[in-house]
């Protein structure tokens, strides 16, 4: 995460009234924040995020409006000034002089006067609407002015405690004062934008949840993980792999990408100094171009030979000088060097400092630390991506999603071969594309590098071996459970995430202990079947549909999933509530946003044994064992 406001990044300004407004901040425009005014967005470019500013309104003789940065002691002069003790409440017994106090201090000293006999009412107020709207528009300040007289301007502003007062001041204050801050717009920070928009479009998915999810699933950055080849050579397991089933609009890809470490650019202060660097080592060496340097490096002879001569810099007279010593005669002026040879130095000076090319890299390359999403579109639907300058249809190849973040739809991992996009292309030879235009050319290279791409990330995403699979989707988690927990490395961790605790309770008992005890005693008895019957069907079966078995195959409604696959399947949920803590009046807020819940669905990837599993040794009798066997012996 960047530590400075930088051109055409989004943003959040947090106003005094609380709303949260995300905008792009692109450089020579107008940035408006509605009835707060409207600022040159040069003015917030290269300062640092959570500065406090002020609007002030345009002077008369000034271009443009002026911002101030509001200090950190005048944002909170009321906290420093009302420094007192934590008091007590206490209605045994009024105070001393007859009034009633509500509460007290420790040492029994008055802190605050109870408002039950206070009346609130407008007419108290002595500025009308008119001319407080008078004061708005002839105010040249940031609305502290008129919060200052309408304070002033009230009658009974010396009956209200000072819970009240705070109150009072608190709400003048979102009002009239024109301040906003400036944050960044992390993860978490756009959940909670989303979630008071449009909830339903990121499955009322909470900060919380999303820190559950990166925990359980044990995201991290497996940069450095190392990579194992699969047992059948087809594939590797380990890398910092992860599978995504992802239907937030791209929220929860964000939130793993930004733990992996994959979601924001690179600075690009490294890079700016580098081609500084190159331009100034280019600008030098045309400046050196074409002068001549005698033998003993004591006289620079610029373009043609002259009785003026100019003193050498440090760079010729350096042993590894980039123009070689030209050998000269015992006379002053030396003899100029052929032209032939001076076109030849000059043209590999030309090819030396011409730039190389950026090489080409090809999009989702990455071995490891990649996620890998799966969705059932034509088009992944990663629309939340694009506050992190990541966009889906066309990405950067500067980002670093370019090559981390792998898609493939549900059909090209089922059925791979009923995908028009895993079909290879005809294959020209160089003759006949050497008779073709440019772009006729260009559409075949195109068409080969994209069939080649989506054949990479199917046979990668078919072979297995994730470190991980996380789910968000509105699909039923049975099926997607039962096509993606196979490509699954051993202790990968699974997480299942739905605003709805119905369907993820439904998933627990698919994967419960009496469920898979269950599958394992019907399992052995199909393939070690006591009845000759049985056996004899067993046998035609495999005969006649057995080679046809596959992705026709029936799904046994009595165990949809494969319960063996995950082992301690838990279901949980976690809310974080706000609170008003105040001395006395410590309460949940009671404006809180509703909604549903969320729930995580967790389990843990093992690798059943194969064949029967028989349990053999000596055994110690039981109590009830043996006085069975002692009461038929009798």
């Amino acid at each position: 995460m960047h530590s400075y406001i930088r051109p055409n990044t989004y943003i959040v300004l947090r106003l005094t009234s609380g709303t949260l407004k995300v905008l792009e901040i692109i450089p020579n425009t107008t940035i408006s924040i509605g009835k707060y005014g409207s600022f040159p967005a040069n003015l917030l470019l290269g300062r640092p995020y959570y500065l406090t500013f002020e609007v002030f309104d345009k002077e008369e003789g000034k271009a443009q409006t002026e911002l101030r940065v509001v200090p950190a002691s005048e944002l909170n002069a009321e906290s420093i000034a009302s420094d007192h003790d934590t008091p007590i409440e206490s209605r045994d017994e009024p105070a001393d002089g007859g009034v009633e106090f509500d509460i007290v201090g420790e040492h029994g000293e008055m802190i605050m006067r109870s408002n039950r006999l206070t009346v609130d009412d407008p007419s108290r107020q002595t500025l009308s609407m008119e001319e407080i709207e008078e004061l708005k528009k002839a105010g040249t300040g940031s609305g502290k002015d008129i919060i200052a007289k309408i304070m002033a301007s009230h009658m009974a502003i010396d009956e209200k405690t000072s819970f009240s007062l705070a109150k009072y001041t608190l709400r003048k204050s979102k009002k009239y004062l024109r301040r906003f801050t400036v944050l960044p717009l992390d993860v978490s920070m756009l959940a909670h934008f989303v979630l008071d928009k449009e909830a339903h479009r990121i499955m009322e998915l909470r900060d919380e949840m999303l820190g559950l999810i990166g925990s359980w699933a044990n995201i991290h950055c497996g940069e450095s993980s190392r990579i194992v080849p699969s047992a059948d050579g087809k594939g590797m397991v380990g890398g910092g792999r992860w599978l995504v089933v992802d239907d937030t609009g791209g929220l929860i890809v964000a939130a793993l990408a930004e733990k992996m470490g994959i979601l924001y650019p690179e600075e690009e202060s490294e890079k700016e100094e580098q081609s500084e660097q190159e331009q100034q080592i280019q600008q030098h060496k045309e400046t050196n171009q074409g002068q001549e340097t005698d033998a003993a490096g004591d006289f620079i002879i610029v373009d043609a030979p002259s009785s003026e001569a100019v003193p050498p810099p440090a760079e010729a007279s350096s042993s590894d000088s980039i123009h070689p010593p030209i050998q000269t005669s015992n006379t002053t002026k030396p003899s100029s060097p052929p032209k032939e040879s001076i076109s030849e130095t000059s043209s590999a000076k030309v090819r030396s400092t011409r730039k190389s090319s950026r090489p080409h890299i090809p999009t989702m390359s990455a071995l490891t630390n990649t996620l890998t999403i799966i969705h059932s579109n034509a088009q992944p639907n990663l629309g939340l991506l694009k506050y992190f300058s990541y966009d889906a249809s066309s990405p950067s190849s500067t980002h670093p999603l370019f090559t981390h973040l792998k898609s493939l739809s549900w059909l090209q991992l089922l059925h791979p071969d009923e995908d028009p996009g895993c079909v290879e292309p005809e294959v020209v030879s160089d003759g006949v594309l050497a008779t073709w235009k440019s772009g006729k050319r260009g559409t075949y290279y195109r068409k080969r590098r994209r069939w080649e791409r989506i054949s990479r990330v199917v046979q990668e995403t078919r072979a297995g071996g994730f470190d991980g699979l996380i789910v968000a989707s509105v699909m039923e988690p049975a099926t997607v459970l039962r096509v993606c927990v196979p490509l699954l490395r051993g202790a990968a961790q699974v997480v299942v995430y739905n605003s709805t605790v119905e369907p993820l309770v439904e998933l627990c008992d698919l994967y419960s202990k009496e469920r898979r005890a269950a599958f394992l005693a019907k399992q052995t008895q199909t393939q070690f079947p006591s009845n000759p019957e049985v056996e004899r069907a067993r046998r035609e079966s495999k005969q006649n549909g057995g080679a046809k078995a596959g992705k026709n195959e029936a799904v046994d409604p009595d165990f949809p999933v494969n319960p063996t696959l995950l082992l301690a399947p838990m279901l949980q949920t976690a809310r974080a509530r706000a609170w008003q803590v105040l001395p006395g009046r410590t309460h949940p807020l009671m404006t809180s946003r509703g909604g549903a819940e969320g729930y995580l669905f967790t389990a843990t990837r093992v690798l059943p044994v194969e064949g029967k599993v028989e349990a053999r040794g000596k055994f110690r009798a039981g109590k009830k064992r043996k006085a069975a066997e002692a009461a038929s012996s009798a």
